[in-house]
Order: C-alpha cells, then structure tokens, then sequence
C-alpha cells in the first residue's frame, strides 16, 4: 500500500474521500465548511485549568431578560434579542452596539456548564471538565 499526499490544492479531493467514507460526521465536517467569520460580540476564553475554562462575552447595553444561554447538540447557545427602544434624542456618536445576536460554540463531550452569570455587562459562563473518578487524582500518603 502506497502512502498517498495531499497538497493544499489536494484538500478538497481529500475531505470528499473523508466525508464519502464516514456514517454520521455530516455535521461536525459542516461545522468546518459552513462557519462564518464574526467578531460580534467580543469574548475572552479562558482556561483556568486542566478541568475548568471560563468564557466571558461582552454584551454592554443588555439587560439579564434579553440574555439566553442554552445547550443543545454539543453546543453552548448565547443569543440576544433587543427591543427597539425609542430614543430621547440624536445620537452624537454611537458606540453601543444594539443589535441581536445568536452565537454558538462546539462543546466536547465531556465539557459541562457549571455556572452562568450576568453582571455590569459581562456574561461569564465557566465551563468544567467532566473527570471520571477512576480519573481524578488520588493521594494515599
């Protein structure tokens, strides 16, 4: 058996080979050609340790009642919805964004959500680390 090689240009005869030859992948290779690039709102992830990461996303001008946070398929779910709000005046200058907003990211299968906090603008939601107990560290002296 030859070893064959991929090039650059070669990538999408390779994933063709790949998806044509895997049984329930369709959406995580999806996942890969379907993405779109956005910076909105901005976050910081953040890995605490070996068993706990933090993501902290920032949602200035949002009340806790427009904040959704949900699972489902392997995925963590942030999405907004803002009311249109009657201004009192003229904006000078805008610097807030306002607009609704539905982001997701892929969890692994032994990631959990420990905990989800909104304050002063900040959505924190730590994320933990699933270890099983023949795993987890043991001292015996």
């Amino acid at each position: 058996m030859e070893i064959q090689r991929y090039t650059a240009a070669d990538l999408p005869t390779l994933f063709d080979k790949i998806t044509k030859n895997s049984i329930g992948m369709d959406s995580y290779f999806d996942s890969f050609w379907n993405t779109t690039q956005t910076n909105y709102p901005p976050y910081n992830l953040i890995h605490v340790s070996n068993e706990e990461s933090r993501l902290e996303i920032a949602i200035a001008g949002f009340k806790k009642d427009d904040v959704k946070v949900y699972t489902e398929f392997g995925k963590i779910y942030v999405e907004t919805s803002k009311e249109e709000q009657e201004d009192d005046g003229t904006f000078v200058h805008q610097g807030l964004a306002r607009r609704s907003f539905k982001r997701a990211w892929t969890l692994s299968d032994d990631t959990e959500v420990r905990s989800v906090s909104f304050d002063d603008g900040l959505l924190t939601i730590v994320l933990g680390k699933v270890v099983p107990d023949h795993h987890k560290r043991v001292d015996y002296i």
